[in-house]
């Protein structure tokens, strides 16, 4: 029986080429939408230029397009799909489509962190293999995974750990979940599967800002608006912030704007721990929702999913910590 692989080109270094200089910047046409690719007489390839445009240019609109035209994919009977993307916000993009995708269709994303002209460049054989993960019975039910350097990572934890190194997409503390191994597909841990909310719009206003030592609440004062929907604060170690922005703090609290606590550091969880001011135990007291697990980028993005949704109060903080 031949399966049907979508495969969803959206530019991005994979599509990219470096110029005389040395610049790497985007090719009028996606070089990998005219590949011909060694594929088995099992395997038919549907390939689609969806965008072209550099990572920092997705945005939740891009990506909520994506998770449209994959559901209607799933619809069509196609057996998986392969996204390829721009490394910057691959991982964003990737826990988007986690989140408001059926996971039962293997959804591959890929990229690339050398462009298609450059010596070394692993496009092509991360474009390979996640054509390979794409189809093999082992993907179904896995949820979206991010592959890339002979690696499966989950959605919800992989994150970009280096600006130019082609082992940068790394899961910490728990590693991937699997591997490519000449022809074979294995995985070595369970996901966990999220809750999927198939939105059909995406709200915007949604925040993310950083704590720091001697940070006071300018930043918080200033998003102290009625446009402001949520915001998510990576706050200091197991999720405590200086005291000098508790006042402000509280004013966006009052005005019920749903505020998500997670830690900067790169690895751990945060949970409210310390009992001072500024604390996490006082935090968690104050309404802030701790979301554990999470980097700031993916709790941001779990947020907008959420509020988008319609989810408020116990019902969206349940959301943010499922």
């Amino acid at each position: 029986m031949t399966k049907k692989i979508l495969i969803l080109h959206t530019g991005g270094t994979i599509s990219m080429s470096e110029d005389e200089t040395g610049k790497v910047k985007p090719n009028t046409q996606n070089p990998l939408t005219s590949l011909q690719l060694p594929t088995n007489e099992n395997l038919q390839l549907v390939t689609e230029e969806v965008f072209n445009i550099p990572s920092p240019h997705m945005d939740p609109q891009h990506m909520l397009q994506l998770s449209l035209r994959l559901r209607q994919a799933q619809a069509d009977g196609f057996f998986g799909a392969v996204v390829t993307h721009g490394t910057d916000t691959l991982e964003e993009t990737a826990f988007f489509l986690d989140l408001t995708l059926d996971s039962q269709m293997p959804v591959v994303v890929t990229g690339a962190m050398r462009s298609s002209n450059e010596i070394g460049s692993d496009g092509l054989y991360n474009f390979k293999t996640a054509i390979m993960v794409a189809s093999s019975p082992a993907s179904i039910n896995k949820g979206v995974v991010v592959v890339m350097n002979d690696e499966i990572h989950a959605a919800r934890f992989v994150t970009k750990t280096h600006t130019t190194n082609v082992a940068t997409f790394r899961t910490p503390t728990f590693g991937p979940i699997g591997i490519i191994s000449d022809d074979y597909v294995v995985y070595v841990q369970n996901t966990i599967a999220e809750k999927c909310l198939p939105i059909d719009q995406i709200c915007s206003n949604v925040y993310l800002i950083k704590a720091y030592a001697g940070m006071n609440g300018d930043l918080l004062t200033a998003l102290n608006q009625d446009s402001t929907r949520g915001l998510v604060i990576e706050a200091l170690g197991a999720g405590n912030l200086p005291p000098q922005v508790l006042p402000a703090l509280q004013q966006l609290l009052d005005r019920q704007i749903p505020i998500i606590l997670v830690s900067r550091c790169f690895n751990g969880i945060a949970e409210p721990v310390y009992d001072y001011e500024g604390g996490g135990v006082n935090l968690q007291k104050m309404g802030v929702t701790f979301c554990r697990g999470l980097n700031g980028q993916k709790a941001r993005i779990k947020l907008l999913v959420g509020i988008s949704a319609g989810l408020k109060n116990r019902e969206l903080a349940k959301y943010i910590n499922s």
